[in-house]
């Protein structure tokens, strides 16, 4: 028996038979759904067990997903969840980051504070390096260890101030201030004893004379006053 035809629903005879998308087709009735263009085997698009033109080939596309209460319903609570996370998060991080502070003067003063500690620290590793590793100490050598360590000749005896029957720290008297070396002070220093001038921090010394390692002798520019001074409070301008 021969079948009929998958658009006029007639029979279909061998000799006009075309069978395609599991249909059978009379020549002139395989054509597009649409424009009717009669097509054949190799010019032809099936869709959906339709045949159809190149032109006419309906395009898939992406089906959009309708807002139905269950879907609003669903949307809500994730985002109401993303919001609990995010303030989850924020709670954590608070307090853990920088804050603007305001440039009050106590807060001005404190940072000029600390700067001058930084300097301060500066120096005194700039010291050690140059000391070869022996940084300058807060406070002066022992004075006593000095003098045992230096023995000054008699010729200098009249550079001391207080005159007594014991030439004790009678050294002050360096060369005469013909050498003109001058030194800046990098930190404040009070006399410890006679022969000794004080001097504050910027001072500069005038006509310095190396003594030994760890003493000069030189002249106060801003005082005037002549005597020893620590190495290691100064440096050469």
């Amino acid at each position: 028996m021969n079948p009929l035809c998958g658009r006029c629903n007639k029979v279909v005879y061998p000799t006009e038979k075309v069978n395609c998308l599991d249909k059978y087709w009379h020549k002139g009735c395989f054509s597009c759904e649409i424009c009717k263009m009669t097509l054949n085997m190799k010019n032809y698009k099936g869709f959906e067990k339709k045949p159809y033109c190149n032109a006419h080939y309906p395009k898939t596309s992406f089906t959009s997903v309708a807002d139905t209460p269950e879907n609003l319903r669903l949307k809500q609570q994730s985002k109401m969840q993303s919001q609990v996370l995010y303030k989850e998060e924020f709670e954590k991080s608070k307090g853990k980051g920088f804050s603007v502070v305001t440039d009050t003067p106590e807060m001005q003063r404190l940072k000029k504070t600390q700067d001058q500690i930084s300097n301060i620290k500066y120096h005194e590793d700039f010291e050690k390096s140059r000391m070869g590793g022996e940084g300058p100490p807060q406070q002066p050598p022992p004075q006593q260890n000095t003098t045992s360590a230096y023995q000054p000749p008699a010729a200098t005896q009249n550079y001391h101030y207080e005159p007594e029957p014991e030439p004790v720290r009678q050294a002050a008297a360096a060369p005469p201030p013909s050498a003109g070396k001058r030194y800046r002070a990098v930190y404040d220093y009070v006399a410890a004893d006679t022969d000794e001038v004080s001097f504050v921090d910027g001072d500069v010394i005038m006509d310095v004379q190396q003594i030994d390692e760890g003493w000069m002798y030189g002249r106060v520019e801003r005082t005037g006053q002549v005597g020893m001074l620590p190495a290691n409070y100064v440096e050469a301008i």
